[in-house]
């Protein structure tokens, strides 16, 4: 009887100590995702929940896949979603018209403009009369930086002196490696795999930011949250922020730690792979405080180059668009 009852202790020992992690994750306050499904944030994302990166740190990640970024913005608007990804000139915008939306930095990856290994481009000058495929339309951030670039090295305005051609980032990805268009400015995971494709960079947004007098190292894309849910779960938003830190160290070092991510890549060939690992890589934050002087200059600029349509009322940067966790 008494070895009985040891091996019925031991055996709900086991599914006890089985079963606790469940019990703990069901305690933990969730974090409600809007992602956009085919987005490259799911690779931080998928990272953060498979290593358990958010239970660490003291919340539970559950995703919701959307089609498209305005679905997120409704979900997250509507109060479906916590959470979800856009650039800071968004939350800017939002913030000027009375929205009290908050930005933790998640990337800094930007575009630029790719020409053919064998297109005989050397400078923006060459493409004066020439087509250009550009992903976003005519407000698309880089462009505008593009267009001010070229303004300011060669005197003219790109969007006067070329002929472009707008158009959803696959349609753009595949008229640059057809020749169908001299150049292309495409988001950069798009471009990674132009690259991969016998395309180089003419020009990249970070060097023309850089000649520009902008801060090429600052993160445009990030984690939007509201104020009113961080002042309720403060806990949960330093959770976030430690939890995308963690993933982001593991993908910078480690090069086993892609291969569980690889399939959301969608990556035709090794090469392909490569160029998006490294792209990805070379776009995390340096994790230190956003300069505030240096986001108003460039949201002075994005409302020089795009006005309303792009900043609404933000002409100046709003107070409290960026996230402190002090």
């Amino acid at each position: 009887m008494v070895r009985g009852w040891r091996l019925m202790a031991g055996i709900a020992a086991i599914l006890l100590a089985a079963l606790a992690p469940a019990g703990l994750a069901q305690d933990l306050p969730q974090l409600r995702a809007a992602m956009l499904k085919t987005g490259t944030v799911n690779w931080e994302i998928a990272t953060i929940t498979a290593q358990g990166h958010d239970r660490q740190n003291g919340f539970v990640m559950v995703v919701q896949d959307y089609a498209d970024n305005a679905a997120t913005r409704i979900a997250f608007a509507g109060g479906e979603a916590d959470v979800m990804v856009a650039d800071w000139i968004w939350v800017a915008m939002m913030r000027a018209e009375g929205r009290d939306y908050v930005f933790l930095p998640y990337s800094r990856a930007v575009g630029g403009l790719v020409v053919r290994d064998d297109s005989g481009i050397a400078t923006l000058a060459d493409l004066r009369g020439r087509r250009i495929g550009i992903a976003g339309g005519p407000l698309d951030k880089s462009w505008l930086i593009l267009r001010a670039y070229a303004r300011q090295q060669y005197g003219f305005d790109l969007a006067d002196e070329t002929e472009q051609v707008f158009g959803a980032p696959p349609l753009i990805f595949q008229a640059g490696i057809t020749g169908e268009t001299a150049g292309a400015v495409n988001f950069w995971h798009f471009l990674a795999r132009m690259k991969a494709r016998g395309m180089h960079d003419l020009v990249t947004v970070a060097e023309a930011a850089a000649a520009l007098g902008l801060d090429p190292d600052m993160p445009l894309l990030g984690y939007v949250l509201k104020g009113e849910f961080v002042r309720a779960h403060p806990e949960v938003a330093r959770g976030l922020a430690l939890a995308s830190a963690a993933a982001k160290d593991r993908l910078r070092r480690d090069d086993a730690a892609w291969a569980a991510i690889r399939p959301l890549m969608n990556a035709a060939t090794e090469a392909e792979f490569v160029a998006l690992r490294e792209g990805y890589r070379a776009g995390i934050p340096s994790g230190g405080r956003v300069d505030r002087d240096a986001a108003d200059r460039f949201l002075r600029l994005m409302a020089d180059l795009g006005g309303d349509q792009l900043v609404g009322k933000a002409t100046t940067l709003p107070e409290g668009v960026f996230l402190s966790l002090d």
